[in-house]
């Protein structure tokens, strides 16, 4: 009779311990039959016996168990430890046996962890955590957790999988920056974000007359009875703080690779600005020069670091997965900023060509203030000891670097110059310093408008 399919399940999950056991058996029995010992016969129907035994125990047993998986953080800033707890429930009347967890994680995150759990009694459970750790972004998925049930001994093991699963999202490296002056009018762009009011805020002082559609609950008596027409109260549109962070992600303007690279060092500082300007009070939008733009408000009770949790998790979720581009240039970046860049723009770029920083520094005209960090892209790959590729040009480093700042300076920008090992809190205060050194010194395509104008008027590089 051909076996069932739990039996084949069983018998295949035999341990070496347990074929061992089987083919001594049966090995013992031939022997007995072609030897007439009927000692070596009970020997090895006893050998043969065992892990057949062990195979219906485990096939019969009916445990019922659930599994939980916490993460402790659920998002791990890259080069970090973050801890994963285990619980195993014992849901049924009977005692489990002994019990081998597996939980499946990615090669990137280290080994695959497995636990040894002794037998839960009814209605117990176990607890245990294991410690994951990457240098390199993105979301991982941990799981599904594997239970292996084995006989106390060791001949048959049977395993079993849950089907739940969870993600760990490895975020970029953030850096505390210092508290720099980022002035501005409060109309959208400033600092004094105290000011800004709700969509159901305060009315207007002025009334305006009435509109089909209007609810009738809005209408302001007193007006109407003034100028002898329906009038009714305002509501001021929300005014908030807003700022733009944008990240060159194309390939062809950074250099080095893996968490060297220039452009891992542009994403841990797209995130670092991000979040310093969410703590703030900044609604922050994070554009790539694909064009694309993810917004993150400053609304909310909760903070991450001060800042609020859901937006800080959405900005540093979007970085955790930011790719390399295909991109020739910022023209789609530009397009978003030229529709809507009003407010405060930090501008973290690779190698460009002049034409495209002087599209860009024709954009500083739409904006509050403008501050551009320009990623010597060949000191990361001059670290590790390869040239650039480029070829030979008759123009040093230093010299394309002093076009540039003054392609930029001319349109108003602050710009500053950040080499492999260098410190983003450390460029952070050269804004500031150069804000307190220039202040109303810059001409351009920007207008000055006196000693409370904004920082980003010339560069410290």
């Amino acid at each position: 009779m051909a076996a069932t399919p739990a039996w084949r399940s069983a018998l295949s999950g035999l341990t070496t311990r347990g074929r061992s056991f089987l083919a001594a058996g049966l090995t013992a029995v031939l022997c007995a039959a072609l030897l007439g010992q009927a000692a070596l016969l009970s020997v090895g129907l006893l050998l043969t016996a065992l892990p057949l035994a062990a195979a219906a125990m485990l096939t019969r047993t009916r445990y019922r168990v659930a599994s939980g998986r916490r993460l402790s953080p659920s998002r791990a800033p890259a080069g970090q430890e973050a801890r994963v707890h285990l619980r195993v429930d014992n849901i049924s009347r009977v005692r489990t046996g002994l019990l081998m967890l597996e939980d499946k994680v990615p090669y990137v995150l280290g080994p695959r962890p497995r636990f040894v759990l002794d037998r839960v009694e009814p209605h117990g459970h176990r607890e245990v955590s294991y410690r994951v750790r990457s240098d390199l972004r993105g979301r991982y998925p941990l799981g599904p957790l594997q239970l292996r049930l084995g006989d106390p001994f060791g001949l048959c093991e049977l395993t079993r999988s849950f089907t739940a699963a969870d993600s760990l999202t490895v975020v970029p490296q953030v850096q505390v920056l210092p508290q720099v002056r980022l002035s501005g009018e409060w109309t959208g762009y400033g600092e004094s974000h105290s000011r800004a009011v709700a969509l159901a805020g305060e009315d207007d002082a002025v009334p305006r007359e009435y509109r089909h559609g209007d609810d009738l609950r809005r209408v302001h008596w007193r007006s109407t009875a003034k100028y002898g027409e329906l009038m009714v109260r305002r509501e001021e549109a929300p005014l908030r703080s807003r700022a733009t962070v944008l990240l060159d992600t194309r390939a062809a303007g950074h250099q080095g690779s893996g968490p060297a690279s220039s452009f891992e060092w542009a994403v841990s500082a797209a995130a670092s600005v991000s979040l310093h300007l969410l703590d703030r009070g900044y609604t922050v939008r994070l554009l790539t020069d694909a064009g694309d733009a993810v917004s993150g408000s400053n609304a909310g009770s909760s903070s991450y670091g001060g800042a609020s949790a859901e937006a800080a998790g959405v900005l540093l979720d979007t970085l955790a997965m930011v790719r390399y581009s295909n991109g020739d240039g910022l023209a789609p970046a530009e397009e978003v900023l030229r529709l809507g860049g009003e407010g405060l723009v930090v501008a973290l770029l690779g190698d460009l060509a002049d034409e495209q920083l002087a599209g860009l520094a024709r954009l500083r005209q739409r904006t509050s203030a403008a501050l551009a960090i320009l990623l010597d892209s060949d000191s990361w790959t001059l670290l590790r000891g390869v040239g650039s590729g480029r070829g030979a040009s008759p123009e040093t480093g230093e010299e394309r670097s002093e076009r540039q700042t003054r392609l930029l300076r001319e349109g108003g920008w602050t710009v500053l110059h950040a080499r492999s090992g260098d410190s983003l809190p450390e460029l952070w205060r050269q804004a500031d310093r150069a804000s307190a050194a220039n202040q109303g010194s810059y001409t351009g395509l920007g207008s000055y408008t006196g000693p409370d104008s904004n920082w980003m008027g010339r560069d410290q590089a």
